[in-house]
């Protein structure tokens, strides 16, 4: 079977994690957490970063920092992970949905002008499998109707929109270190800003909002999101090769195009557009519709072939959970919809080696036949 990912640690992983253990700072109070921060905020050309535990903790606390609450509203896109949805709904405030650009899979900026409202407070970003989303118009909309941007950064590590660091656009932006992404730290999360009252709020919600003076007293909820110094020693390690990784998947994108090309029926990932080359944080591929089976199909032949896959995210509009909640009733987004029935992705982890991608696209046209 070829794993879906596998991630590559054969850089200074193992070196900095004996550090830990031989002195004995294995907590968050470690000197590799401030290091990474450090490093990583450099990367991403911001004043502040916020370690943390996972990706969906630092969306959390950047929604609760920018106190979205009731009455608010926040226009996401429909085609994302349910971790960017999750706190705006917890918080009481109202999520409001954008359909995707069929080709570049990301958010359709040009139907965001119609979602504003007198209650829009802030527009989420999320940049999606690889190519950023297109910034200028979502940034000249945020100035003009006075909204703060969230970006969700999560699966482009490395990657630039006009040659500017994606992580660096919002109000405050999330980053997520899951094995799959281009950084991992197995678990673990980023938060990055420009805004000093921003970065402490959120300093102060990963650490139970406890008080300098009385720790134990507290006048806000806040939860344990802390990042373990274990976890910072991996992600130091990881983004010393970040460049590295990010050329050895753009390579790895390349091999795949050039090995699926020729078989009918499938929508490749789009390698370009005007502002960004695509990084391939996965590679999806999307069904055509002449193709009589959807993706859920193709997968399970996939499978019985030993290719391990993914199938891509599950619309919020569609989700049960919102559902019973009374939200979204009678919204369509039809690429949303289209993608989430016939769009998955093959292995694209970074140890993945040119033998198993001819494996795999070996495997795609003996079931596209």
């Amino acid at each position: 079977m070829i794993p879906v990912n596998q991630p590559l640690l054969d850089g200074n992983e193992k070196k900095y994690l004996l550090e830990c253990i031989e002195t004995g700072w294995i907590s968050s109070e470690g000197p590799f957490v401030a290091q990474f921060e450090e490093k990583f905020a450099a990367r991403v050309g911001r004043r502040h970063a916020i370690a943390v535990c996972n990706g969906t903790a630092a969306l959390d606390a950047a929604v609760t920092a920018l106190g979205i609450g009731p009455g608010d509203e926040v226009i996401l896109p429909a085609f994302t992970i349910i971790s960017c949805i999750a706190q705006i709904v917890r918080a009481g405030a109202r999520p409001v949905l954008v359909d995707s650009d069929p080709i570049t899979w990301n958010m359709d900026v040009q139907q965001l002008k119609a979602r504003i409202s007198q209650r829009t407070k802030a527009i989420m970003v999320v940049h999606i499998y690889g190519l950023p989303v297109e910034m200028d118009p979502v940034l000249e909309l945020a100035e003009r109707h006075g909204l703060k941007i969230v970006e969700d950064a999560a699966e482009v590590h490395g990657q630039t929109y006009k040659g500017r660091p994606c992580g660096s656009f919002g109000d405050i932006s999330t980053f997520s270190f899951y094995p799959n992404k281009h950084i991992t730290t197995g678990e673990g999360g980023m938060i990055v800003t420009d805004r000093e009252d921003l970065a402490e709020r959120c300093r102060s919600l990963r650490n139970l909002c406890f008080q300098p003076q009385k720790r134990f007293v507290h006048t806000d909820l806040g939860w344990n999101f802390r990042m373990t110094n274990l976890q910072a020693a991996v992600g130091l390690a990881q983004l010393e090769r970040l460049d590295e990784f990010v050329a050895r998947k753009r390579l790895m994108g390349r091999k795949y195009t050039e090995l699926l090309s020729e078989i009918p029926g499938i929508q490749l990932p789009q390698t370009q557009v005007d502002y960004a080359e695509n990084i391939y944080w996965v590679y999806g591929l999307v069904l055509k519709d002449a193709v009589p089976f959807d993706a859920g199909d193709a997968m399970r032949k996939l499978q019985a072939e030993g290719i391990g896959t993914r199938p891509f995210f599950w619309p919020m509009h569609e989700q049960p959970v919102f559902q019973k909640a009374g939200l979204f009733s009678g919204e369509r987004y039809p690429v949303s919809e289209r993608l989430a029935r016939r769009g998955f992705y093959v292995p694209s982890g970074l140890a993945l080696t040119d033998s198993q991608m001819q494996r795999v696209a070996e495997a795609l046209a003996l079931v596209m036949r």
